[in-house]
């Protein structure tokens, strides 16, 4: 019979495991062919190494130095 620790620790590695799951998800989908930002095609590459993109890589580079100024980041 399993103690209140076992129990615990069985939860732990639970959430350990759906956290790197979760971390390592790549969405399946199709991806788009013009960015849903600003509207520019998405080149083939990047389509074929991102399963999934719908936005082109300045308006990534945006978001992710937008992302980092909110938290505080220094570059």
């Amino acid at each position: 019979m399993a103690d209140s620790m076992d129990l615990v620790q069985q939860r732990v590695e639970e959430e350990l495991a759906r956290n790197l799951a979760n971390a390592t998800y790549r969405p399946s989908g199709a991806s788009e062919f013009f960015c849903l930002s600003c509207g520019e095609a998405i080149p083939e590459a990047r389509r074929r190494a991102l399963p999934g993109v719908s936005v082109c890589v300045t308006c990534k580079e945006v978001s992710e130095l937008k992302s980092a100024h909110y938290k505080g980041a220094a570059l």
